[in-house]
């Protein structure tokens, strides 16, 4: 089903896929993450029977159709026939700097987090970005 140049599928999809890329970057960056982080494993271990533990995971998953919605409407924005793989690539590397990445810095800098995390959400961010344009200029109607 598409409305207004926009796959809804395609959406869901570039969500899952942008969903799944953060299960696999925080599964091998997890232990760094943590550490930078201040989570302790017995931490991370306790919380995890705690209510609530799973809501977050939750959250990001309704964030990243709202995410992949968005970069779709952007790429759909450009005009007839420029939802193209290449277009919305760029376009999720453009949202990603312009707009993720200075937040993080700011966020991280006023917060004086750990650098570390600064490079491994921004790295997370832009790789979810440039797998939902993949996804969503696939999928993209006509």
């Amino acid at each position: 089903m598409t409305f207004g140049g926009v796959s809804y599928l395609g959406i869901i999809l570039a969500a899952v896929a942008g969903w799944l890329v953060g299960a696999v970057w925080y599964t091998v960056f997890g232990r760094v993450w943590q550490e930078a982080a201040g989570v302790s494993a017995a931490k991370m271990k306790k919380a995890q029977n705690e209510p609530g533990f799973y809501l977050p995971f939750v959250l990001a998953f309704l964030a990243q159709i709202v995410m992949a919605w968005v970069l779709a409407g952007l790429v759909a924005h450009l005009g007839p026939g420029q939802f193209t793989v290449r277009n919305a690539v760029i376009s999720g590397a453009f949202v990603w700097l312009g707009f993720v990445m200075t937040t993080l810095i700011v966020n991280n800098s006023f917060a004086g987090r750990d650098r570390r995390l600064l490079l491994i959400d921004g790295g997370h961010w832009l790789l979810v970005l440039l797998v939902m344009g993949v996804v969503l200029g696939l999928l993209a109607p006509g």
